[in-house]
């Protein structure tokens, strides 16, 4: 699963400092599979935080290559800085995609349920979502809030889960997929 655009968190003109050659890296997050990579950039081509650049099999107009997926910690300072606002726009930009969840999502396993995995969601909740989506499938956030009481912010509780996702704190994924196996320094 590749991204074919990704979403820069931050621009490194010189490379990171612990790599052996200069070069312009970016580090960005894929917009549909939520990957975080680092890529070099063609000579004399700069750009700026939340910036989207194509990263996909066709011709590609910035990008010299793809380093690889990295891990939540191999992220700098200030991409890290930049995540949640990142991600809170791609939530925006691709609601249907974030409301499905909620009108699909299942059972990982006969005591869990994947809704459950999410920051503020109990048994209670789990059970007024399931029993709403049977009458009729959620639209987008405002339709899950209004039908769901006491309900926290759908928005907040996808962006916590899915930084908790990148930082691996949990085995379990429900919108990143799997990080690399090993780091790529």
């Amino acid at each position: 699963m590749k991204d074919e655009y990704i979403i820069v968190l931050d621009f490194l003109s010189r490379g990171r400092a612990d790599s052996r050659k200069a070069e312009p890296t970016v580090q960005g997050i894929g917009v549909s599979f939520l990957n975080l990579l680092e890529i070099v950039l063609k000579p004399d081509i700069t750009v700026k935080t939340g910036d989207l650049i194509y990263i996909g099999e066709m011709k590609r107009d910035k990008v010299r290559y793809i380093k690889g997926r990295i891990r939540y910690d191999e992220l700098t300072a200030f991409a890290k800085d930049q995540l949640e606002e990142v991600i809170d726009k791609i939530i925006t930009q691709n609601e249907k995609k974030f409301v499905d969840f909620f009108n699909t999502a299942g059972p990982v396993s006969t005591r869990l349920h994947s809704l459950e995995l999410l920051p503020g969601i109990g048994k209670k909740h789990m059970w007024a979502i399931i029993n709403e989506r049977r009458k009729k499938k959620f639209e987008d956030f405002e339709d899950l809030k209004k039908r769901v009481g006491m309900l926290p912010e759908p928005k907040r509780m996808i962006k916590k889960r899915i930084i908790e996702e990148l930082k691996e704190s949990d085995r379990h994924r429900l919108f990143v997929i799997s990080p690399p196996s090993q780091t790529s320094r």
